[in-house]
C-alpha cells in the first residue's frame, strides 16, 4: 500500500538507518532525521537518516581512538584479509549495490555497475598491500648500524566523501586508511548516504572489528566541523567543493593544529582537440566525458578547444551524440543519461545555461528541464552545448558540474595550450590528435594532476595516484596508488645499533 504525504509517494514503513558506532547501530542523540529520496522520481523515499551533532561525531572519534590501539597490533595481512572478504561480499551483491546507487544518486545501471565495481577492485588492490606494506633498509655509514625505515599508523582519520562517487570514493580513502592500521569515522554527503552505509556493513561484516569503522550522518555545519576540528583527529581527507576545501583548511590555521590533510576538490577539465585529429572519435570521447554520470564528475569535460579549422564540423558532430543521448530514470535500460541528483543542482544547471546566453555564448542544444510525464517528478535536463565561448566568460571558468559544456576556438596548438591553462582549476586534461610530438608537449605544458592522450578526461585507476594542481587539491598527497598508502601512514627511520660504540 502507497500513502501520500506533503505530494510525496512512500511505502507504509520507509526504512530507518542509524550511525554505526563501535561496532553497533544507534540513533542520533538529536532525536531528528531526515530523508532521502530518488532523483529520477523524488515522490519514491529510500530511507530516513540520523541528523546527527557535533556531540555525536565527538562519541564516534572517543571510540575510534580507543579501538585504534588494538587495531594497529593487527598484522598488516591479516587487516588485508578484511579487504578481501569486503570485496567479495560486495561482488555477491553487486547487482542490488548497483541498483541502490542508481536509485539514490541518479546514475545509469550501466554506471552504477562500473562503480561498484570499482569499490570491489580498489578493496582488492589494497588487501594485496597487506604484503607488502614494508619499510625499505638503507645503506648506513655505520657498519654496526642497521638503518631502516617503518609504517606507523597516524591514529583517527576523518573520511568526507561526496554524493556524485558514493561508493567508489569511500573505497579508495578507507580501505588504504583502514590497511594502515588506522581508525576512521566516515561522513558520506546527506544526499546519498545509503550506498555509503551499506559499504560499510559490507566492511564490518568482513571482520573490522567494533569501533575501528565508524559511520555518522548529518550537516557539514556540526558533524563535519567536528571532525574537522576534534584534536583527537590525526588526518582528514576530503573530497568536496573547493569552498569547503579551503574552510577546512583555514579552520585547521586558526586551531593552530597540524593534523594531515588531504583535499580534493573542483576542476573545469579541458579536452584540446587538435585539426589531426580522428573528429569522429573526439567527438565520441568528448560527448562520453562531457554528459557520462550526468557531467557530475570533478572530472568531468567542461571546456573543448578546438583548432578553428575543424571547429564548426567538430561542433557538429558533438551536438548530434548530445542531441541523441535519450534522458530518463537510470534503472531503465532505455537511459543513457539520468537525472541531476537534486532539485538544487538541476536549478544550479539551469541557472548556468542561462548565464552563458546572457554572456553572449551561443546555446546550441539542450539546457532546459524535461517536464513531459515520463520526467515529471524527476530533477531532469537536456546535454547542453554551448559555442562562441570567450576565455573569460562564467561559463569557461567556473565549475558548473553538470552536462553543460563550453566549446571555446583556438588559433593553433600552443593558444590551445595556453586556453586549456587558462583557470584557477587544474584536475584532469586531454587532447585529441595523431601526433605524438603534440601529445607529449601537451603532456609537459599542461598545469594539470591527470593527463590523457585520445581519451577522456574521466576515469582512473586504482594503481595509478590521483590528484590535482592549483584549486583542485591541497597539492599534499595524492589519492590511490602507492601514494595512498603514503599519507595514511607515518614513516619512521629507525638506527639500530648492532652492538655499543
Amino acid at each position: 500500500m502507497e500513502l501520500k504525504t506533503n505530494g510525496l509517494m512512500e511505502t507504509k514503513k520507509v526504512p530507518t538507518y542509524y550511525n554505526l558506532v563501535n561496532g553497533e547501530r544507534k540513533p542520533s542523540s538529536t532525536g531528528q532525521t531526515f530523508r532521502i529520496s530518488n532523483p529520477a522520481d523524488k515522490r519514491e523515499i529510500l530511507g530516513e537518516f540520523q541528523q546527527s551533532n557535533a556531540a555525536d561525531a565527538a562519541e564516534e572519534i572517543d571510540f575510534a581512538q580507543a579501538a585504534q590501539k588494538d587495531w594497529e597490533r593487527v598484522p598488516p595481512p591479516k587487516r588485508g584479509e578484511i579487504l578481501y572478504k569486503a570485496a567479495q561480499i560486495i561482488e555477491t551483491d553487486a547487482e542490488d549495490f548497483a541498483r541502490t546507487l542508481t536509485r539514490e544518486e541518479g546514475k545509469t545501471l550501466p554506471e552504477s555497475r562500473l562503480e561498484v565495481y570499482r569499490a570491489v577492485d580498489t578493496l582488492r588492490y589494497f588487501a594485496g598491500d597487506g604484503r607488502r606494506l614494508n619499510g625499505e633498509v638503507v645503506a648506513s655509514d655505520d657498519p654496526d648500524v642497521l638503518l631502516y625505515t617503518v609504517r606507523t599508523p597516524l591514529g583517527v582519520v576523518s573520511i568526507i566523501t561526496p554524493w556524485n562517487f558514493p561508493i567508489a570514493e569511500p573505497a579508495w580513502k578507507i580501505s588504504p586508511a583502514l590497511l594502515c592500521g588506522n581508525a576512521v569515522v566516515f561522513k558520506p554527503a546527506s544526499l546519498t548516504p545509503l550506498i555509503g552505509w551499506m559499504f560499510t556493513e559490507a566492511l564490518i561484516k568482513a571482520g573490522v572489528p567494533p569501533g575501528v569503522l565508524n559511520f555518522i550522518t548529518g550537516p557539514g555545519s556540526t558533524v563535519g566541523i567536528e571532525l574537522v576540528r576534534n584534536k583527537k583527529v590525526a588526518a582528514i581527507s576530503f573530497t568536496g567543493s573547493y569552498d569547503v576545501g579551503v574552510t577546512i583548511q583555514k579552520a585547521m590555521s586558526e586551531d593552530g593544529r597540524m593534523p594531515r590533510i588531504q583535499l580534493e576538490m573542483g576542476g573545469k577539465n579541458p579536452l584540446v582537440v587538435l585539426a589531426d585529429a580522428d573528429l569522429d572519435k573526439a567527438s565520441e570521447i568528448a560527448a562520453k566525458g562531457a554528459f557520462g554520470v550526468t557531467g557530475q564528475a570533478c572530472t568531468a569535460t567542461s571546456r573543448i578547444i578546438v583548432e578553428e579549422i575543424v571547429a564548426d564540423r567538430f561542433t557538429q558532430m558533438l551536438v548530434k551524440r548530445a542531441e541523441s543521448i535519450r534522458v530518463g530514470d537510470g534503472s531503465s535500460a532505455d537511459s543513457d543519461m539520468g537525472p541531476a541528483v537534486s532539485e538544487s543542482e538541476l536549478a544550479k544547471d539551469l541557472n548556468y545555461v542561462a548565464i552563458g546566453k546572457e554572456e553572449g555564448a551561443h546555446l546550441l542544444c539542450g539546457g532546459t528541464r524535461l517536464e513531459d510525464p515520463p520526467h515529471k517528478h524527476g530533477f531532469f535536463i537536456r546535454p547542453a552545448v554551448f559555442s562562441e565561448v570567450k576565455p573569460g566568460m562564467r561559463i569557461a571558468q567556473e565549475e558548473i558540474f553538470g552536462p553543460v559544456v563550453a566549446v571555446l576556438r583556438a588559433r593553433d596548438f600552443n593558444q590551445a595550450v595556453e586556453l586549456a591553462n587558462d583557470t584557477e582549476y587544474g584536475l584532469s586534461s586531454a587532447i585529441c590528435t595523431r601526433s605524438l610530438e603534440k601529445a607529449n608537449e601537451f603532456v609537459r605544458k599542461i598545469n594539470a594532476g591527470l593527463v590523457k592522450v585520445n581519451r577522456t578526461t574521466t576515469g582512473v585507476s586504482v594503481q595509478a595516484p590521483f590528484g590535482g594542481m592549483k584549486h583542485s587539491s591541497s597539492m599534499t598527497f595524492k589519492e590511490l596508488g602507492r601514494s595512498a598508502l603514503d599519507f595514511y601512514s607515518y614513516t619512521k627511520t629507525v638506527y639500530m645499533g648492532i652492538r655499543p660504540p
